[in-house]
C-alpha cells in the first residue's frame, strides 16, 4: 500500500497539485473581477439609464462613461475607431454588434419626488442618471403629479459632464417658461473644479450658462432659502452621489428651522 501511494504521488500527484493551483488562481481572478465590476463605478456607469420609457416615449438610452479598460473594451466592441468620439451609436449594417440583455425595470426612490409638492433633487457627477426618467416625465406632462416646484442641483468636476443632459434641461426650462410657470423648476449647476470661468458651448445653452456657478453649493444657505420660500411645507430631498455628499444632505434634512418647513431625506447610492 505504501509503495502504491508513493507511486501514485510520483506519477499523478504533481498533475493534481498543478490543477489545484490553477483552479485556485482562476477562482481568485473570478471573484476579483466580479467585485471590481459589480461594485466599482465602471459597472454603475454602464447600468444606469439615461431615461426610461414614458407614456409618450417608448425607447430609452444607456449612458456609458469611458473611465477604464473595461469600458474602453466595451466601447471598442460598439464603435469603430473613426466614430469613438460620437455621442450616438452609429448604425452600420456590416458591423456585428454584441447582444445585450436588459434586466428590469426596477423601482427607484426618486419616483417619490413626484409625490411631494416641493422636491430637492441633488446629483453628484454621474449620479445624475437616475433623475433622467423624472425629468423626461415632467417634460411629457407635469400636471397629473403633485409636484409643483423642483429644485435641481447638479455638481460636476468638469464642464463637459453637463453636456450629458444639457438638451434635456434646456427643453424643460423652455417648456415651463412657455407655459408661464418659470418658478416650477429651479436649475443650479455647480462646477467644482476649474481654472477659470467656463461655459457650456452652444448658443442654445444660454439659459444653463446663466445658472452655472463655480465652486460647491453652500448647502446650509440653500436649505435655509428653500425653507423660507416654502414655509410650513414638506420638502422631499433626493440625492444620488458620493457618500460625503449624502451625509451632508441627510444631516441638514434632520435639522429644524424657524419656518416650519420639514425636509424628508431619500437617497440612491452608486458607490
Amino acid at each position: 500500500m505504501d509503495v502504491s501511494w508513493r507511486s501514485w504521488l510520483a506519477n499523478e500527484g504533481v498533475k493534481h497539485l498543478c490543477l489545484l493551483i490553477w483552479l485556485s488562481l482562476n477562482g481568485l481572478l473570478f471573484w476579483k473581477t466580479f467585485l471590481l465590476y459589480n461594485q466599482g463605478p465602471e459597472y454603475h456607469y454602464l447600468h444606469q439609464m439615461l431615461g426610461c420609457p414614458t407614456e409618450k416615449k417608448a425607447t430609452f438610452g444607456v449612458h456609458l462613461k469611458i473611465v477604464g479598460d473595461w469600458t474602453e473594451r466595451f466601447r471598442d466592441l460598439l464603435l469603430p475607431p473613426s466614430s469613438q468620439d460620437s455621442e450616438i451609436l452609429p448604425f452600420i449594417q456590416t458591423r456585428n454588434y454584441p447582444k445585450l440583455y436588459i434586466d428590469g425595470p426596477f423601482g427607484s426612490p426618486f419616483e417619490e419626488s413626484l409625490n411631494y409638492e416641493v422636491s430637492l433633487c441633488v446629483a453628484g457627477g454621474i449620479g445624475v442618471t437616475p433623475f433622467a426618467s423624472i425629468l423626461n416625465t415632467l417634460l411629457d406632462d407635469w400636471k397629473p403629479y403633485k409636484l409643483r416646484r423642483l429644485y435641481f442641483i447638479w455638481v460636476c468636476r468638469d464642464i463637459q459632464s453637463f453636456c450629458w443632459f444639457a438638451d434635456l434641461l434646456c427643453m424643460l426650462y423652455n417648456k415651463f417658461w412657455q407655459e408661464n410657470r418659470p418658478d416650477y423648476v429651479n436649475i443650479q449647476l455647480y462646477l467644482s473644479q476649474t481654472d477659470g470661468i467656463q461655459k457650456i458651448i452652444g448658443e442654445k445653452y444660454h439659459a444653463l450658462n446663466s445658472r452655472l456657478f463655480i465652486g460647491r453649493p453652500q448647502w446650509k444657505l440653500l436649505f435655509d432659502e428653500i425653507a423660507k420660500y416654502n414655509r410650513g411645507k414638506t420638502v422631499g430631498v433626493f440625492c444620488c452621489g458620493p457618500n460625503s455628499l449624502s451625509k451632508i444632505l441627510h444631516k441638514l434634512s434632520n435639522q429644524s428651522n424657524s419656518y416650519g418647513t420639514r425636509f424628508e431625506y431619500n437617497k440612491e447610492s452608486f458607490s
